[in-house]
């Protein structure tokens, strides 16, 4: 009998796979990092076929490091980067053009022209957020308006559309000898939430014609956990055996289920490339007032979908990677709570990270990146403390719109992904909510996430309550700082964010 369940993780940066058994314990991964191509200011990309590859290579290796074989997985679960946009021929299984990421801001002009054009109430309406450059409509648009070929190919049914679930589940189940071309109700109403009508849970014909998108390009939509929706994994290298792919979600989808918030009024704080911030709301969608994303949070097979409102932020952890690979004031992520941890404060600098414009709760792509209050004194310690913080104060700008939302008010905020690792990034983000904040003892839940919906769709776990009780509390933060310090603090963010603002022109 199969004693684990696998999931594929394939994020912003990198692609993981994890091994867990009944407990949620994990019993092996492997993880590598990919290329980020960045050919011009605001654009951001990603080659799909990398991407496979290194799927497949972590998979080989999580199992054998982990001396396990194809016939100890119960099943697999994918999740994912989402909104980033893939294109490709399914009669060779190349892309017609590099991933478009969810960081790209290429699809600006497109945003701005649906908005003039009274468009964007409608979209508002059926799909629960603005006209946007972080969502995939606008870059299928642009793929197909200026990649040569792509329309015509689209048009004949020679042209496949999907998020990075959709391009690994295809390529798992055979790519072009037969591969299941799908999604779940997480990714299309996040992927392509601009064409899903969040009431039906269907593509929008509507919403189609703005884009000028072609039906025949897009995925099947189907539960996120489901025994029989996905197919099974036989291509891949290091599987050689039909294994059930039973679980799809988007990350933050995945995070949500990983932290076990099945309740209305429960919540979670993914910190990794960017932070996300998901409530759910029940079954029925909140339209927020505030800036926030009504999206879907998940459905189990033969139950209604679940819905969330969510604080999507561009970049945070990507901040600490800026410092690495751009600045080189440290050599690994892991240095920057050594180097922040050199000085007691920031000394009065701030850094508005909106290297791709300013996501929830404030929406303007007209942003773009600041440090402010220099002077000679400060050094890379203040800096790298600054970094931490600004992933702190966005996340705080992200609850205040949820409470003024909805009423709630957050007792605790749990947290999970890489970024939690990091001892002083959690204690400030305590000390800038005045909350605590608490970590489980896995903190990478978005890959357990995707794993509890592959297992609840075979039998593996019975139910949400038997997920429930394997949740555990690794370490809780609690707030240091004075209200005094706190408002001090609060009221120099919102200075420097508004010295980001009208930096470069709205199309």
């Amino acid at each position: 009998m199969a004693e684990f369940v696998g999931a594929v993780d394939q994020g912003t940066t990198s692609t993981r796979f994890m091994v867990f058994d009944h407990e949620g314990g994990e019993v092996a991964r492997h993880q590598l990092e990919h290329t980020q191509i960045l050919p011009r200011p605001g654009w951001v990309e990603h080659d799909p076929v990398e991407i496979w590859e290194r799927t497949n290579s972590v998979m080989q290796t999580a199992l054998r490091t982990g001396d396990l074989t194809p016939a100890d997985l119960a099943a697999i679960g994918i999740t994912n980067q989402r909104e980033t946009t893939v294109v490709w021929d399914p009669r060779t299984g190349r892309p017609y053009y590099n991933a478009i990421v969810w960081q790209d801001t290429r699809t600006d002009s497109i945003a701005a022209a649906l908005e003039r054009a009274g468009h964007g109430e409608v979209i508002r309406r059926k799909a629960g957020l603005p006209p946007a450059t972080y969502f995939s409509g606008g870059k299928i648009q642009w793929i197909l308006e200026n990649v040569q070929g792509v329309r015509q190919a689209a048009e004949q049914g020679h042209a496949l559309f999907g998020n990075t679930d959709c391009w690994v589940l295809w390529n798992l189940t055979g790519g072009p000898a037969g591969g299941v071309h799908a999604t779940d109700v997480t990714n299309a109403s996040r992927t392509m939430l601009m064409l899903m009508n969040l009431q039906t849970l269907d593509w929008d014909d509507e919403l189609l014609a703005l884009f000028d998108v072609p039906r025949r390009m897009l995925p099947v939509i189907n539960p996120s956990s489901h025994p029989e929706a996905f197919g099974a994994a036989r291509s891949s290298r290091p599987l050689q055996a039909a294994i059930p792919i039973t679980g799809v979600l988007g990350d933050q989808q995945a995070a949500t289920v990983g932290q076990v918030c099945f309740a209305p009024g429960e919540a979670k704080n993914t910190y990794g490339t960017g932070n996300f911030l998901v409530l759910n709301t029940g079954t029925e969608p909140v339209r927020s007032q505030h800036g926030l994303l009504t999206t879907v949070a998940y459905q189990f097979a033969g139950a209604p979908a679940v819905y969330a409102l969510e604080g999507s932020i561009a970049v945070t952890g990507s901040a600490v990677q800026w410092l690495r690979d751009q600045l080189k004031i440290i050599t690994s992520a892991d240095e920057s709570e050594r180097l922040a941890g050199t000085v007691q404060d920031s000394g009065g600098i701030y850094f508005v990270p909106a290297f791709s414009g300013l996501f929830a709760p404030h929406w303007r792509s007209d942003a773009r990146g600041a440090i402010v209050g220099l002077a000679r004194y400060h050094t890379g310690g203040h800096l790298a403390r600054a970094t931490l913080e600004a992933i702190c104060y966005q996340s705080r700008d992200v609850v205040e719109a949820m409470e003024r939302d909805c009423g709630v008010h957050l007792d605790v905020l749990k947290v999970d992904g890489g970024v939690t690792a990091n001892d002083l990034c959690m204690q400030i983000q305590a000390d800038v909510l005045g909350v605590p904040v608490s970590r489980p003892v896995i903190a990478e839940t978005t890959a357990l996430g995707a794993a509890y919906a592959a297992g609840l769709a075979t039998g593996f776990w019975r139910d949400t309550d038997e997920l429930r009780s394997h949740w555990q509390e690794s370490k809780r933060w609690q707030p240091r700082w004075s209200p005094e310090q706190r408002a001090a603090g609060v009221a120099g963010w919102q200075k420097a964010i508004a010295r980001t603002l009208d930096w470069v022109p709205v199309p």
